[in-house]
């Protein structure tokens, strides 16, 4: 339930800034903004933290999980708009007070069953939002599977939209990015769709090498050229080889999602594109795909921004436990690759950090065992969990 906002004062809190962590402070907010930041005793009597982690709300730029929620089995789609409130409640529950809702751009025949529904849940976040159903702030991020014959046109339909604010440059053709090992994406496959037999998958893929070869060049452009024509940001994905980095360049990506190798991520760096990883795979030592660690590109100063890709809590626990892992990052610099810097990717100026002026998107963390507790959770001011 989202309470009434009031203009509060948070007291006693371990407050984490961008640049360092107040042990003992406080923040007050007005209007839902950040008003004031201070140390020690509070200014006058406010809610006492008890010492937890004061943070700003987690700002999530990828996260597909809306789609566990629509199509939670085989063949069984959710009613759109409670799919999205209940995806809506685990984020905020998570931290997350800002999210980009991935949306798949694109139709497979025999794929899977969430494909082509983009439009569907475009609306039904829209709608949610109208009747004022969410606590987290949600904007879209449209997922363009490159060399599908529909991808332009379904983008065209969507691009218009004021909450859309990323696009990313998408190619699973077996035998390159994610899955350079064909054999990665068969298992994928034969465990997301129910058991797709060898067969089938060999019909999949075929056609997936005729549609990249037919249509991807062409697409490529016309993609790029709309998400320019909107000022809407590019993120590509599982960059792997120094051909990847340089067309992202050409194409002007800001982020870069998931790069695959060292050598990508690093020439993608340099290039200033934000490289963001994923959060499960800090969290579970590796890549599900086998491909290279988040840990090992933080341990270069590589990881700018990290996702949560497919398990919303696993954001707060990446940032948590990167630190333990790269003794060389504190925890304001994870904090950061949830918060601030995610927030600049995508021109969201007006939050991912505590100081004065900055939106009241606040979050409460409780340490128990070393795994972070989300207590509390205020978007704008508002109490939202």
């Amino acid at each position: 339930m989202i309470s009434e906002r009031t203009d509060r004062i948070f007291s006693n809190a371990q407050v984490v800034l961008k640049d360092r962590v107040i042990e003992r402070g406080w923040v007050a907010t007005a209007n839902g903004t950040i008003a004031e930041v201070g140390e020690g005793d509070s200014p006058e009597r406010g809610e006492d933290m008890r010492g937890d982690l004061l943070m700003p709300g987690l700002i999530e730029l990828h996260t597909d999980h809306l789609e566990a929620h629509y199509v939670p089995r085989p063949k069984v789609f959710w009613d759109p708009v409670a799919a999205v409130v209940s995806y809506d409640g685990q984020l905020a529950t998570s931290g997350i007070t800002t999210v980009l809702d991935s949306l798949r751009v694109w139709r497979e025949e025999g794929a899977e069953d969430v494909d082509g529904q983009a439009e569907i849940l475009a609306q039904a976040i829209s709608s949610a939002r109208d009747a004022k159903l969410l606590r987290a702030e949600h904007f879209l991020h449209l997922r363009c599977e490159i060399p599908m014959p529909s991808v332009v046109e379904e983008a065209k339909e969507l691009v218009g939209r004021p909450d859309v604010r990323l696009m990313s440059l998408m190619d699973h053709t077996p035998g390159q990015r994610q899955f350079r090992d064909e054999g990665k994406l068969r298992d994928y496959y034969r465990g997301k769709s129910g058991g797709l037999t060898d067969a089938e998958l060999d019909v999949m893929f075929e056609r997936r090498f005729f549609y990249q070869k037919t249509y991807g060049e062409a697409n490529m452009r016309e993609i790029v050229a709309l998400a320019h024509s909107y000022d809407i940001p590019l993120a590509s994905h599982d960059d792997t080889t120094e051909e990847n980095v340089t067309d992202a360049i050409r194409d002007r990506v800001s982020v870069a999602e998931f790069p695959t190798t060292m050598e990508a991520a690093r020439g993608l760096h340099q290039a200033g594109i934000a490289v963001l990883m994923g959060a499960p795979n800090v969290v579970r030592g590796g890549s599900h795909s086998g491909n290279i660690a988040a840990v090992d590109l933080a341990r270069e100063g590589l990881l700018d921004i990290m996702s949560s890709d497919y398990i919303p809590s696993s954001l707060l626990m990446a940032a948590m436990q990167l630190p333990h892992h790269v003794p060389t990052i504190d925890l304001t610099s994870a904090v950061r690759t949830v918060t601030k810097t995610a927030a600049e990717a995508v021109g969201l100026k007006d939050r991912g950090e505590i100081v004065a002026g900055k939106r009241a998107d606040l979050i409460r963390v409780h340490l128990a065992r070393d795994l972070p507790v989300v207590r509390s959770v205020w978007r704008e001011g508002y109490r939202v969990a």
